[in-house]
């Protein structure tokens, strides 16, 4: 029970300290969230609301079903848009298939969570490499950065990818309004400025940098709060200025969203992409956070978490949720102990929807508009193309075909692009594996590459390492490179494979050694193994490839090489050897 209900591992610890720590976190996070659950919400094109409902019953859930002290659940930009894209190519916003559509991909990427979860299925998310996902969110982050420019011009604009919406914003050009536009602005940079100078001014104040880090943080609050002051005491929203509006005071009523096996088919694969994507950002902020505290996090448990949030997030009239980066900071920082700081948060959204909706009616959109902008662009890291391209150009290519494609073709398409490439070029990368003629160095039982190091070698002795597993991609590339080695050393009697870095053998792979072995026979040559693992061991052990092996399976290179060497002579230096590389 508790493998599946954490809450009843850190529940019964509870004490009174614990609860002053996650009150004041949780009235911090609350402060937060109520302006980024609006904003999310918009983001998706979905009523404002929808962003609160979101907030509540998920933050509860994931108190029950998460293992982190600190992640904080609830809408995020990067998911907010992928519904959008998802639930914009089955209904037309602002009308009640939208809003089902919504709530539908919710509980189906929730469902999605929950199953991997159960079926300890964590482990996919780590198709999703690194650079893929840079290059996604920062695409992401320029899309929705730019959809929000609509706001701060008060004009109408729409789009999925950067091309649509740039022509549609250049389009409705002629339509700037001039309210919004100061507004728009002067928030952006306040936001800005608050961002970037805020903190170090308060360290030099003499505030502790845990309140300095707070004070920066709670800048869009202030934001919004000054804006929408402004806006209703001046009545701006009578000359033209766009703001939020009523929104419904009260909590959620629970019901299931209508089920459609059209709307299923259809939104499948967006929800599936969501679940991934939600997870792997999830859970690398709960990893993070967890780490300063030397706490763990349980990566199926984590799906299982996510999932019941997305749950009852449908439930509740909400849509899809995940961990976010920037309120679990906040939640770290204001010192949250326990998941319950999780579960007062979603009181305090609560009794916002309650009674704090009336407040926020003249709250102007292009102020909104501005706090995404500025949140999004902490995303954006481009710099990370040239410092990959320096290190891997495989990955950098991976990058920046998802970035490229992302912006041009829109999100589901670009991460999906991003995937397939990886995977390809990780089949092309390790089709041609790494491998090296090694030789002994002198008067030591190591041995190095004879390209880099001054080493000993034999003319009727080849030591060829592999630097890679053996699996079908690479068993003919072995092959040749078995084959060209014995053309060029006539000399040659024994070869022996060194296979220290060979995780695997796969059946194609193992065909390729017989085929080695039996030309190598037939020629008068014998090959042998050393330091195979033990797993590969029991495989091969499986198989009747060593009853017709012609050599031997040696503990150590060295032992094949004190057995097998008769006349040592010195291999010259390469040109471009460098010492202490193999």
């Amino acid at each position: 029970m508790k493998q599946y209900f954490p809450i009843l591992t850190w529940l019964p610890a509870y004490r009174s300290g614990h609860l002053a720590d996650d009150l004041l976190a949780a009235v911090i996070v609350t402060v937060m969230l109520i302006p980024q659950s609006l904003a999310y919400a918009l983001l998706a094109g979905l009523p404002p609301e929808a962003g609160l409902y979101a907030s509540i019953l998920p933050l509860v859930a994931y108190a029950i079903f998460g293992t982190s002290s600190t992640l904080a659940v609830g809408p995020v930009a990067v998911v907010s848009l992928m519904t959008a894209t998802a639930v914009g190519q089955v209904a037309v916003q602002g009308s009640i298939g939208y809003l089902n559509a919504a709530v539908m991909l919710a509980l189906m990427s929730g469902v999605m969570l929950l199953a991997m979860g159960v079926l300890r299925l964590g482990f996919l998310a780590n198709f999703l490499s690194h650079p893929v996902m840079t290059g996604f969110i920062s695409a992401s982050g320029l899309i929705i950065a730019i959809s929000q420019l609509k706001h701060l011009l008060g004009i109408d604009a729409s789009g999925h990818t950067l091309w649509q919406l740039v022509q549609s914003l250049w389009a409705h050009r002629g339509g700037i309004h001039g309210i919004s536009l100061a507004l728009g602005t002067g928030s952006l940079l306040f936001l800005l400025l608050i961002r970037r100078y805020l903190k170090p001014w308060l360290l030099r104040a003499g505030y502790s940098p845990r309140m300095a880090d707070l004070c920066a943080k709670a800048g869009p609050v202030l934001a919004v709060v000054i804006a929408t002051l402004i806006a209703a005491a001046l009545d701006l929203n009578s000359q033209g200025l766009r703001i939020l509006g009523l929104v419904p005071a009260g909590l959620p009523a629970l019901t299931l969203p209508s089920l459609s096996l059209p709307l299923l088919e259809q939104l499948w694969m967006p929800a599936l992409l969501i679940s991934t994507i939600g997870f792997v950002e999830s859970v690398s902020v709960a990893q993070a956070l967890a780490a300063k505290r030397r706490q763990r996090i349980d990566p199926d448990q984590e799906l299982i978490g996510l999932g019941s949030c997305n749950i009852v997030s449908s439930v509740s009239g909400g849509f899809p949720v995940t961990g976010g980066f920037s309120r679990s900071v906040v939640n770290f920082d204001a010192g949250a102990a326990t998941p319950a700081a999780g579960a007062f948060t979603a009181v305090g959204i609560a009794l916002a929807t309650l009674f704090l909706t009336p407040f926020i009616f003249y709250l102007p959109l292009s102020v909104l508009g501005a706090t995404i902008i500025v949140a999004v662009l902490s995303l954006v890291d481009l710099r990370a193309i040239p410092k990959t391209w320096r290190y891997s150009r495989h990955d950098a290519l991976a990058l920046i075909a998802t970035l490229t494609v992302t912006l041009t073709a829109g999100v589901t398409t670009g991460i999906l692009t991003g995937v397939v490439l990886s995977l390809l070029l990780y089949l092309h990368r390790t089709s041609r594996p790494h491998s090296a003629i090694v030789g002994r160095v002198p008067h030591t039982e190591h041995f190095r590459n004879i390209e880099r190091h001054l080493v000993e070698t034999d003319p009727a002795l080849c030591i060829l390492r592999i630097d890679e597993g053996l699996y079908f991609a690479n068993a003919r590339f072995l092959e040749d490179r078995v084959y060209a080695q014995m053309a060029s050393q006539q000399k040659l009697q024994h070869l022996v494979l060194m296979c220290p870095a060979v995780n695997h053998i796969d059946a194609s792979a193992l065909e390729a050694l017989e085929a080695i072995n039996a030309r190598l026979r037939d020629a008068g040559i014998q090959l042998h193994l050393s330091e195979v693992k033990g797993p590969v061991m029991d495989a091969l052990r499986n198989s009747d490839f060593l009853d017709h092996l012609t050599g031997r399976i040696f503990l150590s290179t060295y032992q094949a090489w004190h057995a097998l060497s008769t006349g040592a002579a010195h291999c010259p230096l390469s040109a471009s050897a460098q010492h202490g590389y193999g």
